[in-house]
Parts: C-alpha cells; structure tokens; sequence
C-alpha cells in the first residue's frame, strides 16, 4: 500500500510560533543583501551592478510532499520533503517497499540531494535501483559480499551512463548526493555517496550511521589532491562541498585515473548491518536535516513522536519542521522506515504530551 500527499499539515502550535520566529530572522538577515548594495543605497555613476540571483527566497516554501506504504513482511515506512528556503527543490526520493519476484521481501528506498540543479538528482532516481538489479548481484542465497558488489556497480554504471547522457545533451554541471538502504530478510545494506546520511536505531540507541564524505576528510583530501585539486574553505577547490557524488563531471577529467581516483568519486560506501528483533527504525535523510540535528538527538526526538503519534508523515513533518526552526537554509526530505519493533502509542507519553501542549497554547496566547 502506497498513499501520498501534498500541502501544509497541521501543527503543534507552540511549532507554528517556532516556524513564524525563524522566518523573521532569516528574512531579515539576507535583506538588502541580494544586489550587492544596501537597501536604499545607488550605485555610483557609470557603474552598472551584476544583480547575482540569490539561492535562496525572501519567505520559505512550507508545503510539504508527503508518503506513506508498508511492505507485507511488516515495516511500514513514510516520506516528507520540503522546499524550505532554497530557490529551488532539487531533492528526489526512492521508496520501493517490495522489488517484487525472487525479491519480494527485499525493500529499497533512497534519498537524492541534488546540486547545481536537479536534473543529475532526478536522472539517478529513475536509474539508480534499475542499475544496481541488473548486475545480478541479489538473489534468495543473500550473500553479502556479492550484494555489496552488486550496490557499488549499480552506482558506477549510473554515472557512467549519466556521463554519456550529460555529453549527448550538453550539459556538465550539477550532481547528486546518495544514501540508500536497500533491507533483505537477513541484512540491512547502507549504501552512501556523499554528505546526506543514514541512521539505524535500535532498542532506543543509535545503533549505527553512515559517515559522510567531506573533501577535508583525511581520505578523500588525499584523494583529490592526487587528481590535481585542492581544499579551501572545505570545499574542492574552493566550490564543491562534498568529495563523492554522482554527475559533476567538471571534476572528474584526471587523465589516467579511474572513476574512483578523480577529484570527486561516484564509489558508495557500502556498509551490512544484519537485522535484529530489536531494530526500531532507519531514517534516511539529505543533509538539510543533519546540518541542524545530531543522530542522537534525532533518534531522541522521533522515539518520543512515536509514542505518541500513529501517522508516520506526521512524525515526518515534524522533523522538518524541528529542523527549519533549528536554522535549515536547504531542501529538507526525510524517510522513515519502522520496523515491527518500534515504538508504539503510549498512554502515559499521550497524557503528558496533551499537558504539554496546553502549557504551551497559554504561553503562545500571552506572547
């Protein structure tokens, strides 16, 4: 079962306070600073001022996409995404609850977080899960050294298509991050490609996270200062802030150096966690949610709405929002993904949280 939704969703008011507050600040602070010259303030003479387009909106894009399914081996899982204060969303998603044939009880979901654009997130999101089927590599025997095989081909061969693709159509620019799960009866695989993350919790404990690849990571600096760039603020040479992704071919021209050797490597980081009675939930999410909340705090904070709220879009766009007040700036999608040991409704967590919410109605009221 597959159901989905698009539009504002109701929420906590003292979060509606929250999301009012930050739009405020964050308004005010890129004011007058979009064309180069103060508010009020006129060019001189003869001078003619390159007006560079902002990344981001006066006002933030609150709408959110949200989705909802289950899988027939008992997960149940849900979607939230959001424009927030980008310009544009350039995030896609995967959410395949059953593959479907020898593969039934295998599931795969992934977040892409595109940049420069969306066209390389959008093409990977079509492709990518086909890619990684073809190669063979998954079957009933579950072995996991093959399926790990299988998954990094998968990614390889996407961009080597996409590379052909992007030469055809003329265009260079633009690339997408990837982290996906794909779940077998047996394994959890962890697949990342870039800076947006996977978390695993388990009897209440982050019970593991996938690491992100940043071009000041003692790995991947070396690697890129191999294929002829540099680090600065952070960033390959000066501009890309991650060292693995799929597309942005302007970086990966090294003569003589393999797909993996050049300045930015379209390899995942494929990691096997086998299954447990007591694995709770997995949230795969874009970097728009991690820049402003730690694993462990997310863990906390989902744990609780669990306990107190059925619908998993909700918990979904609860986090977005969290994440917005706590001073996102990016896209922000999220997908959680509950297994048949999560949380479930408590009435004494639904007694305090009603509490809660009246204490903090009174406070909004006297604001």
């Amino acid at each position: 079962m597959r159901t989905s939704r698009k539009g504002s969703v109701e929420m906590p008011a003292f979060m509606r306070q929250l999301v009012k507050e930050t739009e405020k600040r964050v308004s005010s602070f890129f004011k007058g600073g979009r064309g180069g010259a103060a508010e009020g303030e006129q060019p001189a003479d003869g001078e003619r001022e390159e007006v560079i387009p902002s990344p981001y909106l006066d006002r933030p894009v609150l709408d959110k996409l949200t989705e909802e399914g289950c899988a027939r081996w008992g997960l149940t899982y849900a979607l939230g995404s959001m424009q927030g204060w980008r310009a544009h969303m350039e995030d896609f998603h995967n959410c395949v609850p059953q593959l479907g044939g020898e593969l039934a009880d295998w599931s795969f979901f992934a977040v892409f977080d595109g940049h420069a654009g969306s066209t390389v997130a959008q093409y990977c999101s079509q492709h990518l899960l086909g890619q990684i089927l073809a190669t063979g590599g998954m079957g009933p025997e579950d072995d996991p050294e093959r399926v790990k095989g299988a998954i990094t081909e998968g990614f390889l061969q996407t961009d080597k298509h996409l590379h052909s693709v992007a030469r055809r159509e003329g265009w260079e620019r633009g690339g997408t991050t990837v982290v996906a799960a794909l779940i077998s009866p047996y394994y959890i695989y962890f697949a990342n490609c870039g800076d947006s993350r996977a978390m695993l919790c388990r009897s209440s404990q982050v019970c593991f996270s996938t690491e992100d690849h940043k071009p000041y990571c003692p790995l991947e600096k070396e690697r890129i200062e191999s294929a002829g760039g540099s680090v600065s603020i952070q960033r390959i040479n000066g501009s890309l802030a991650v060292s693995r992704a799929l597309g942005d071919f302007s970086y990966k021209g090294a003569e003589n150096r393999t797909p993996t050797e050049q300045m930015v490597s379209p390899e995942p980081e494929v990691c096997v966690v086998e299954r447990s009675p007591a694995d709770e939930f997995l949230v795969l999410a874009c970097d728009g949610v991690w820049d402003t909340i730690s694993n462990e705090d997310l863990c906390a904070f989902i744990h609780n709405r669990l306990s107190v709220c059925t619908d998993l879009r909700d918990v979904c766009t609860q986090v977005i929002d969290l994440c917005l007040y706590k001073g996102s700036l990016d896209n922000i999608s999220i997908i959680l993904l509950c297994f048949p040991g999560a949380p479930q409704l408590s009435a004494e967590a639904l007694h305090q949280e009603a509490e809660l919410e009246d204490l903090l109605e009174s406070k909004v009221a006297g604001v």
